[in-house]
């Protein structure tokens, strides 16, 4: 593999000359024309290369732009966001200190955008999430060009890339306001500096200190591209230090504080502050459980429709044939040269990066499986297909010299040349296919194509402002009945899902009211639609710790398996609890049990975990608990939580004396 491709490396000039062919120079008119030739040879390389690039990237765009949205989700970001800007710290609710934001570094990017632009949050968002899709895809086919080198008459066609950004999911996600568009810029940077690093005759510590920076970002990208990350950072760690004034033991404890700087910073002041040692998302998800069969079901729900494995296996045999050609074309290069490299030098090479990048989105994709996917239709597969693309971004077809014209060699350029077509003729198919998914219901696999379900249920075709999900169900007339009760309340659905209910704080009313609670399971529309005074928890526990730690549900819908019975929320924030005034589906017995329940010893301490002042001493002790507190659940059954807690259930029967 060549180890640059500057445009001086794109071509060499001339074709190899036949090694029985004795050297004899070349007339000053055929070694202008030859010249010439290699010049036109190179010019063409490089426009195909910037060509396919610029292609790629705006098909990409256009595509995205075509479906643009924010995702109820991506909502549930700008309203972290809004309470930033307002003061309030990375909050949901402001007073209530609960991580709802998967990747920490998207929020603070939004945040960062926002702030410096002050431009409405939507716009913000939209904006900043398309220009990281499309420019993580020009850091992976740059990177894949820097793998597959120059030489005399190849073109680096876009293949993968073209793969990847067919998959409609991908286009959906580019401006949905979620954190993938920050995900796959993360992980093609990393490709293309691990890329760099890989093929540099004297890596600067500049370099080397830039990617492990850039990897050590993993843990605050997403979680689990933990795994990746790491095994970037160990890679870096292990291969051969630069010779410099720094002995290489002092490289690498500085490489090791260089790492971590961020991801063990934050983590520090996330169990601190929030008393998790992950966002609250990883706690209501259940991101530790197993539910292999539902990932199976995941996974296909991918690949089956638009036949997604026709393409990955073209591209891995066209790959194979290539790295097997130019491994041969290089032992007979080097075949009367020194004795091989040592083993432990082989850790930074190309193919060891390659290596690391499908090895770990392997993995990634067995994670995925492991937890059961997700309810978004390709969403949390995504990443991981852009992983295994990375190395075939670009495909390199090369053509023989006419003095070298095989059959064997015509046959491996025939093969990636087939593979090239077919991929793009796939891509034109699954760009214009749609899943059994796309509906304004829920399959009975609980995967749903997330956006189509919130164009059709909005009635907007680019539900991107806040007030557009105000014609979703629910929404006018929460807002209506917010108004409408000044002096504040409990707003819960009723068990048809058909209106609302108001429970009413107890007297006597302070001066201003008592404020307002929603607890619906839409946080975002429904958060961006209130002012930031009003409290917005959900039964799931995004935003609600009590919630996020009840049991998960067996046979729920993935990603929504936990469901707290309102009771609970009725006394938790403290309304009138008896009939006429609380709503009539609640039972009075439910509700005084769950009184008894909330008072349990350590789920107060866990409430004040994210309610609680945060002093020092409180931060210690959130820094000290926070492993128990994310292991801690509650019985969502009021009874059976008395009996768990070992405390006096007051509506038992009173045995006779």
């Amino acid at each position: 593999m060549s180890l640059s491709i500057s445009p001086d490396e794109m071509v060499v000039a001339g074709d190899k000359q036949n090694e029985d062919t004795p050297t004899t120079a070349l007339p000053v008119g055929a070694a202008l024309r030859q010249a010439l030739a290699a010049r036109r040879v190179s010019l063409l390389s490089r426009a195909t290369f910037v060509g396919g690039v610029t292609l790629t990237v705006v098909l990409f765009g256009v595509g995205a732009w075509q479906r643009r949205w924010i995702a109820d989700d991506g909502l549930i970001v700008l309203r972290t966001v809004r309470n930033l800007l307002a003061g309030n710290g990375p909050v949901f609710n402001a007073g209530e200190r609960v991580e709802t934001n998967t990747s920490a570094a998207w929020t603070y990017v939004v945040w960062f955008f926002s702030w410096l632009t002050q431009a409405r949050l939507e716009y913000v968002v939209l904006a900043v999430a398309l220009t990281l899709s499309l420019l993580a895809i020009v850091f992976a086919m740059l990177g894949a060009a820097r793998l597959w080198g120059g030489a005399a008459g190849q073109l680096l066609l876009p293949a993968g890339a073209l793969v990847y950004i067919a998959v409609p999911p991908a286009r959906d996600y580019a401006t949905s306001g979620l954190e993938n568009c920050l995900v796959i810029f993360w992980l093609g940077v990393l490709w293309w500096l691990l890329m760099r690093w890989s093929q540099a005759e004297k890596v600067r510590l500049t370099t080397l200190f830039g990617v492990t920076f850039w990897a050590g970002l993993c843990w605050v990208i997403r979680p689990e591209m933990t795994i990746l990350g790491g095994l970037a950072l160990l890679l870096v760690f292990f291969a051969p230090m630069p010779r410099t004034r720094l002995r290489p033991f002092v490289t690498r404890a500085l490489l090791v504080l260089v790492g971590g700087l961020v991801p063990v910073g934050y983590q520090i002041w996330r169990m601190g502050y929030y008393g998790l040692p992950y966002p609250n998302t990883a706690v209501a998800k259940e991101a530790g459980g197993a539910k292999w069969k539902q990932g199976f079901t995941y996974l296909w729900d991918l690949v089956g429709p638009y036949y997604l494995w026709l393409p990955l296996l073209l591209l891995v045999v066209a790959t194979v044939l290539i790295l097997r050609a130019r491994r041969s074309e290089a032992a007979d290069e080097t075949a009367d040269e020194a004795a091989p490299v040592a083993k432990w030098r082989r850790l930074r090479s190309p193919r060891a990066v390659v290596t690391l990048m499908i090895f770990a989105g392997v993995l990634l994709v067995a994670f995925n499986l492991r937890v059961g996917g997700d309810f978004m239709h390709g969403r949390m597969l995504l990443p991981q297909l852009f992983i295994l693309m990375l190395p075939v971004s670009v495909l390199p077809i090369r053509l023989p010299a006419r003095a070298n014209r095989t059959p064997r060699s015509l046959l491996l350029v025939a093969i990636p040349v087939v593979a090239w077509l077919v991929a793009l003729g796939w891509s034109l198919f699954a760009a214009n296919t749609t899943t059994t998914n796309a509906g304004a219901g829920i399959s009975d696999t609980g995967i749903v194509d997330e956006r189509v379900y919130y164009v059709l249920n909005s009635g907007h075709s680019h539900p991107i402002l806040a007030e557009d999900y105000l014609d979703y169900p629910r929404m006018r007339a929460m807002v209506r009945d917010i108004a409408g009760t000044p002096d504040g309340g409990l707003l819960i659905t009723s068990p048809s899902f058909m209106m609302w209910y108001v429970a009413p704080p107890p007297l006597p009313i302070p001066p201003g009211g008592s404020g307002h609670t929603v607890y619906f399971l839409n946080l975002g529309m429904t958060s961006m639609n209130v002012p930031l005074n009003v409290r917005v928890i959900d039964q799931e526990g995004l935003a609600y710790p009590l919630a996020a730690h009840t049991d998960r549900l067996e046979d729920g819908r993935i990603g929504h398996d936990k469901n707290l019975y309102p009771d609970w929320v009725l006394v938790d924030t403290g309304m009138v609890d008896r009939h006429p005034w609380m709503p009539w589906f609640l039972d009075e017995k439910w509700v005084t049990q769950a009184r008894t329940a909330l008072s349990c010893p350590a789920t107060q301490d866990l409430l004040a975990s994210s309610r609680a002042p945060l002093t020092w001493e409180r931060f210690r002790h959130n820094l000290i608990q926070s492993l128990h507190f994310a292991k801690y659940r509650i019985d969502r059954v009021p009874k059976y939580e008395i009996q768990r807690c070992k405390l006096v259930d007051p509506t038992a029967p009173t045995a006779p004396n």
